[in-house]
Order: structure tokens, then C-alpha cells, then sequence
């Protein structure tokens, strides 16, 4: 940071402002305020640059109902660039701050103002010709800014990370399922030998899965897609113009190329965020679905000498600093722990939906801190499990067929034609039990067996 100092002021009094910073005095105040955490619990990027959509999009309505072009060309300049991230310095908050995100909203305001300033030739901290409030929030309070940019922010991780890492794992499980459809092996239940099936049809539970997974993100996107923006400070839409809220949502649309909407009702979309807990609720059963198959996958490649051995995973690095040769199913790990995480963000997500207070919630930066976080992270983890395992998993045909071959559940297809007394045998080969024992032929066993 520099040791060099301007002078800017809010409602409170005067503060040192680094030099070399867009933001302004309001910003310091909140880093002297809410010494929280550190830069690892900043403000998410994602909300940032999603507020730079909005800031230009308001920017840009603002212009069509009189603001004077020369600013709002400055405004649309430097918001462009907060939504490029060519800013990111300059927003150095942490997401432990008021619940509404005012901090927040007013730490882009400063930016844009101050940036705005010095592309018209201006002084930084001057608020002229640029005012971070009457020109870049106008028609605007925390209270709406912050759930819109909540819900660009969420929109765009699930379109851009999370919904194309589901479909490359879902792409990859099918083209497996494909691969083992004639491969028979031992079915297990309560973690007992059950009839088979074959390796094929139990990849495509996973697939299956995992296409229910994407289904269930899209089926939670269309309330993420109703924006608050135009509600100001309590959803009443005071300081506003009529049309305001329809067009900053129909410029949104057009600039993220997603189906945003003005929200139906702005007191529900200031006061409530079910819309972001239906969300990561969904989230939250990709993550069951997660941890399901990798944890299927990992006991399936056990061994390689004393587990199931049924899959050969990929070596991708030495597994141990002790053990000579081990290798570890690491990426099966790394996906448990995500699904972990993911099962934990949930949990405060729904704790901070379910404290909206009268008008507003102010749960708002941790909840989409932590609904950003899961969606990275599933989508993130997708990626990196598909590529580096599932695609290289190899099904030990030879160990699949000498644990099918001595398992005694293949006596239940014999039920029907030799009674459920004569199949309870135990300890040697069921084949060799029926063979011996005259119970049926050779040919009938094999057929019926296999």
C-alpha cells in the first residue's frame, strides 16, 4: 500500500485515502471498522464484477432519464472495467461487515466515482463532476444493489463453472457406462454380496445422478433470475423512476446474456433470499450425490491386494512419505471433501435465509459467499475428478469375475427352480455345490448363474 495520503470525508469526518486507490474514505472507515478475517475473507470477486454490470446498467437507464451523458459515459467506462476485474485492487472489504452490504456497495461507488473522475480530467476525492452517490447509486439504496449483484454474481458461477464441470463429469460417466455395459459383476447391499448386475448399469446410476443434479440447478435459476433492483430501500421503489426497475433488469439480460427480469415483488426480494436458499439447497444434493459416487468409486478400486480391486484408478502422485509405492484415490478424497463443505455452506445459508427481519435480511454477504464458494467448488471439483480419474478408470476384469464367481448370491436366481432351503448353502463354490449336488445341470447353471 502506499505511504502516500489524499484527503477525503464522509458523514463521519476526514481520512487518509492511499494515493494510489480509487476507493474513498467510507471504504477506509470499514477497513478500520471490521478488522475481520483478512484478505481471505474479502468480498468475493464474483459480487464485485457483478456489481460493475449493474453500476453500468443503472448507469445507462439513468442516461435515457436524464443524467448528463458526459457522466454517465464516464459511469458505464469505469464500471465496465470493475466488471472486467481490471479494478480488483482497489475493493479490499471483507464479507464480515453490515448484513445489507451498504460497505460494500458504497466501496464500488467510491471506485467507480473516483475512476469516473480522472477519465474526465478530474481530481480523486473530489465527488466532481462525479458524485459516488447522486450520480453512480442514483435510483439506488444497498438494499436492492446488494441482492441484484447476489444474484448476477450466483447466475454466471452456475452458468460459466458449475453447470459445465456437472456435464463434463456427467459426458465422462456415460461414455464408462458404455464402456463396462457387458462387464457382470457382484451387486452389493448393506455393504453384503447381492445378486449382479453389470458394471455398466452401476456407472449409470451415477449418470443419472448427475443429470438429475444439473436438472435440479436449472429448476432453482428462474427465481435467481428476478433481480431486486429498482426496489431501493424497502421495495416501495422511492427515488425511483417508473420504468426504472424494468429496464436496469432487461439491460442486465443484455449485457450477461441471461434472462434476468425486474422481480415481481420488491418487498419479498429485499426482506426474503429464499431464492438463493432454494439454491443451495440444491447445491447441498449435488454435493449427496457427490460424495456418493466418489466414495462409490474409491471402495471399488480398494486393494490393490487386500480391498474390493474391482476398478484400476489412475496413479496421478506418490500417496505416502512413509509407505514405498502407495498410490491414493486423491481425487476421490478431494471430492468427499468438497461435498463436506458444500453440506456446511448449506447449513449457513439456510440460517441466514431464515433471518430476514420485517423489510430486510442481513445475512446477505455470507450467504452468497457461501452459495459462490459451493458452486465454485462443485463445479471446480467436477472438472478435476473427471479428468483425473474417471475418464482413466479401467474396470480388473479378472478380479470382477473371481469375487462374482465365489459369491453365494448367485443362488437367488436357483430360487425359482430348486426352493430357497436347497440354495442356503455355504462355504465352497455355488457352483460347484449345485453341480455336485445333482440340483440342476451343468448347462441350466452356468445359464442361470451368469
Amino acid at each position: 500500500m502506499s505511504s502516500e495520503y489524499r484527503i477525503e470525508a464522509d458523514t463521519f469526518g476526514e481520512l487518509k485515502v492511499p494515493v494510489d486507490k480509487y476507493y474513498g474514505a467510507q471504504t477506509v472507515r470499514s477497513t478500520m471498522n471490521f478488522k475481520i478475517g483478512g484478505p481471505s475473507e474479502r468480498m468475493p470477486i464474483q459480487v464485485i464484477k457483478a456489481f460493475g454490470i449493474l453500476k453500468r446498467a443503472a448507469a445507462e437507464v439513468n442516461k435515457d432519464y436524464g443524467l448528463d451523458p458526459r457522466l454517465a459515459d464516464a459511469i458505464v467506462q469505469a464500471a465496465d472495467e470493475v466488471a472486467a476485474g481490471k479494478l480488483d485492487d482497489h475493493f479490499p472489504l471483507v464479507v464480515w461487515q453490515t448484513g445489507s452490504g451498504t460497505q460494500s456497495n458504497m466501496n464500488v461507488n467510491e471506485v467507480i466515482s473516483n475512476r469516473a473522475i480522472e477519465i474526465l480530467g478530474g481530481k480523486l476525492g473530489s465527488k466532481d463532476p462525479v458524485h459516488p452517490n447522486d450520480h453512480v447509486n442514483k435510483s439506488q439504496s444497498s438494499n436492492d444493489t446488494f441482492p441484484t449483484a447476489m444474484h448476477i454474481a450466483a447466475a454466471k458461477e452456475v452458468h460459466e463453472v458449475l453447470l459445465p464441470g456437472l456435464q463434463h463429469l456427467h459426458d465422462a460417466l456415460h461414455a464408462k457406462a458404455v464402456e463396462f455395459k457387458d462387464i457382470i459383476k457382484i451387486g452389493r447391499t448393506h455393504t453384503q454380496d447381492a445378486v449382479p448386475l453389470s458394471l455398466g448399469q452401476e456407472f449409470g446410476g451415477y449418470v443419472q445422478q448427475v443429470k438429475y443434479s444439473i436438472e435440479r440447478v436449472k429448476t432453482a435459476m428462474p427465481r435467481i433470475y428476478e433481480l431486486a433492483a429498482g426496489g431501493t430501500a424497502v421495495g416501495t421503489g422511492l427515488n425511483t423512476r417508473i420504468g426504472f426497475a424494468e429496464k436496469v433488469a432487461a439491460t442486465v439480460a443484455s449485457l450477461t446474456g441471461l434472462p434476468f427480469v425486474t422481480a415481481p415483488n420488491k418487498f419479498e426480494a429485499l426482506a426474503a433470499h429464499d431464492a438463493l436458499v432454494e439454491l443451495s439447497g440444491a447445491l447441498n444434493t449435488v454435493a449427496v450425490s457427490m460424495m456418493k459416487i466418489a466414495n462409490d468409486i474409491r471402495f471399488l478400486g480398494s486393494g490393490p491386494r487386500s480391498g474390493l480391486g474391482e476398478l484400476c484408478l489412475p496413479e496421478n502422485e506418490p500417496g505416502s512419505s512413509i509407505m514405498p509405492g502407495k498410490v491414493n484415490p486423491t481425487q476421490c478424497e478431494a471430492m468427499t471433501m468438497v461435498a463436506a463443505q458444500v453440506m456446511g455452506n448449506n447449513v449457513a445459508v439456510t440460517i441466514g435465509g431464515s433471518n430476514g427481519h420485517f423489510e430486510l435480511n442481513v445475512f446477505k454477504p455470507m450467504m452468497i459467499k457461501n452459495v459462490l464458494n459451493s458452486a465454485r467448488l462443485l463445479g471446480d471439483a467436477s472438472v478435476s475428478f473427471t479428468d483425473n480419474c474417471v475418464v482413466g478408470i479401467e474396470a480388473n476384469i479378472d478380479r470382477i469375475n473371481k469375487l462374482m464367481n465365489e459369491s453365494l448370491m448367485l443362488v437367488t436366481a436357483l430360487n425359482p427352480h430348486i426352493g430357497i432351503l436347497s440354495t442356503a448353502v455355504d462355504g465352497v463354490l455355488l457352483r460347484q455345490s449345485t453341480l455336485s449336488g445333482g440340483l440342476v445341470c451343468r448347462e441350466s447353471a452356468l445359464c442361470l448363474m451368469v
